[in-house]
C-alpha cells in the first residue's frame, strides 16, 4: 500500500481547508439506490472507501460519472438486483448501507458481512431490530439475506445510537408504509447530511439533528443535487496538527456549526482555537497545558455519541496530548481495540499507560523521535503520521492505504503548509 517518508520538526503555517464528510459521503451514495433519477452529489471526497463503494455500486449496475474533482453523478437506473459482490462488499464496512436502499428496492438484499477498521467488537444488531421492526425478515447465512413483501412504518426504540443503523433505518423509513418514529436515533453531522439529501429528493423526515426522527413513507424519490458538508473529524485531526508541530493554522470553511464538542475536547488539553467567519485559527505554537479538573484532578476526555467528543478523534487526542504539559486520562467508551496504537507512539518516545482496553493515560510533554510504524486503520494511521511531523527525525509510515481511505491527498494538502512528506510506491516485484 506504499509508505509516508515524514522528515518532523518542522513548525508549519498556513490555510487548510476540509474534505467532505467521508461518512457522509458514503451514505449519500447508498441512498442515491432509492432515486427514480439522477442524483448530483458535490464536495465528494476520493478517498479509498468512496472509490471502493463507487466500485460496488457500478458492479450492481449503477452508472457513476465523475464530472469534477470532487463532484459526481448516480443513475441508479441499471440495476437489477440486489445481490451484492462479496469481494468489493467485504472491502468496507460502509457496505452494510446498502441493506436499507436495497430492499426498499427489490425486497431483498443479500450481503457479506462487512469489512473496515479492526477497532474492536461492532454490533449488527441494531441494523437486525430496525430491519425487523419494519417488516423484514433476516437470515444469518454465512452474511445475511433480508426479505420483506412491504415496508410498513413503526415506533421503534434503537438499542443504541448506531450512526449506520440509523442510517440504515433511515433508508427504509422513506419507503415504507405510514410514519415512522424513529427514537435514540443517532444524531452525527453525516447523519444530518444523509436526511437533507432525502428531503431534497422527496422524502419527508422531521427532527434532522435530533435523537427523534419522524419519517412520513412516500411513494416515490426523485433525483437531486447536493453539496456534501465539510468533514468535522478531519478538521479536529487538523486541530491536533496545529499542537503537535507546534504551528498556528488556519482552517478555512470549517463546519463550525459542528465543532463545540471538538474544540472544548482540545481546549482541555490547552490548545487554544478562536473562530472568524468560517475559518477555524488554532494556535498550537504557545505554551499548552492541560487544564486540570477542579481540586487538581487529573481531568479526562472521552468520546460518546453525537453532540459528545467523536471517537475518531481520540487517536488524534492522544497524539496532540504528548505534547502538552500534564497528564491526562483518554477513555475510548466506543470501541474496545483503538487503543492498541498507542504502542506504537511509545516506540517513538511517548509516555503512555495503557489502562485496559478503553482507557490510557497520556503524561507530557516528551519528545517524540523519528521512526517506522505500520498504519493500522485510519485515524490511528493518521495519527501516527502527525507524531511523525512533531518527531525529530525522519519517519517512515507504512500501509498508507488506511490513512487513505479516509484522508484525501493529504500528503499533497500537508505539504502546501510546509511539511516533508514523501511517498514512496511499494515494488510490484
Amino acid at each position: 500500500m506504499g509508505t509516508f517518508a515524514v522528515e518532523g520538526g518542522r513548525q508549519l503555517e498556513g490555510r487548510i481547508r476540509p474534505a467532505g464528510n467521508k461518512n457522509a459521503a458514503l451514505p449519500c451514495l447508498a441512498a442515491t439506490l432509492l432515486s427514480q433519477g439522477p442524483v448530483t452529489l458535490r464536495n465528494v471526497p476520493r478517498i479509498l472507501d468512496v472509490l471502493t463503494f463507487i466500485d460496488i455500486l457500478t458492479a450492481l449496475g449503477s452508472d457513476v460519472s465523475w464530472i469534477g474533482r470532487n463532484e459526481l453523478i448516480v443513475d441508479t437506473g441499471g440495476v437489477k438486483t440486489g445481490t451484492v459482490d462479496r469481494e468489493l462488499a467485504s472491502k468496507i464496512r460502509a457496505s452494510l448501507l446498502l441493506a436499507g436502499p436495497l430492499l426498499a428496492r427489490f425486497g431483498k438484499v443479500e450481503l457479506p458481512p462487512p469489512g473496515g477498521d479492526v477497532i474492536g467488537r461492532r454490533r449488527m444488531d441494531t441494523h437486525f431490530m430496525a430491519f425487523e421492526a419494519l417488516g423484514a425478515t433476516v437470515a444469518l447465512n454465512g452474511g445475511f439475506t433480508i426479505t420483506s413483501d412491504e415496508l410498513i412504518a413503526a415506533d421503534l426504540f434503537l438499542d443504541e445510537p448506531s450512526v449506520t443503523g440509523t442510517e440504515n433505518a433511515i433508508m427504509m423509513a422513506v419507503c415504507a408504509r405510514g410514519r415512522t418514529r424513529l427514537r435514540n436515533a443517532a444524531a452525527e453531522p453525516h447523519v444530518q447530511d444523509l436526511c437533507r439529501l432525502l428531503n431534497k429528493m422527496g422524502a419527508r423526515i422531521e427532527g434532522i439533528g435530533t435523537h427523534i426522527l419522524e419519517i412520513e413513507g412516500v411513494d416515490e424519490l426523485r433525483g437531486a443535487d447536493f453539496s456534501i458538508g465539510s468533514d468535522h473529524v478531519e478538521t479536529g485531526s487538523f486541530i491536533g496538527l496545529a499542537a503537535v508541530t507546534r504551528s498556528d493554522i488556519t482552517i478555512e470553511h470549517a463546519p463550525i456549526e459542528h465543532l463545540d464538542s471538538t474544540i472544548m475536547g482540545f481546549r482541555r488539553l490547552g490548545i487554544e482555537c478562536s473562530v472568524e467567519g468560517s475559518d477555524l485559527h488554532v494556535y498550537g505554537s504557545k505554551e499548552l497545558v492541560i487544564r486540570k479538573d477542579a481540586f487538581g484532578h487529573v481531568p479526562k476526555l472521552d468520546d460518546g455519541p453525537w453532540p459528545a467528543f467523536p471517537a475518531d478523534l481520540t487517536s488524534i487526542a492522544i497524539v496532540a496530548a504528548t505534547q502538552c504539559v500534564g497528564s491526562v486520562l483518554v477513555h475510548e467508551k466506543m470501541f474496545e481495540s483503538r487503543m492498541y496504537f498507542t504502542d506504537k507512539l511509545v516506540s517513538m518516545g511517548a509516555s503512555i499507560i495503557l489502562c485496559d482496553p478503553h482507557r490510557a493515560v497520556v503524561v507530557g510533554p516528551t519528545v517524540l523521535q523519528g521512526g517506522v510504524v505500520d498504519s493500522p486503520d485510519i485515524r490511528a494511521g493518521m495519527a501516527l503520521l502527525l507524531a511523525a511531523l512533531g518527531a525529530h527525525g525522519t519517519s517512515h509510515i507504512r500501509n498508507i492505504g488506511q490513512i487513505e481511505r479516509g484522508y484525501e491527498a493529504i500528503d499533497e494538502r500537508l505539504t502546501t503548509l510546509g511539511a516533508v512528506i514523501e511517498r514512496i510506491e511499494e515494488s510490484s516485484d
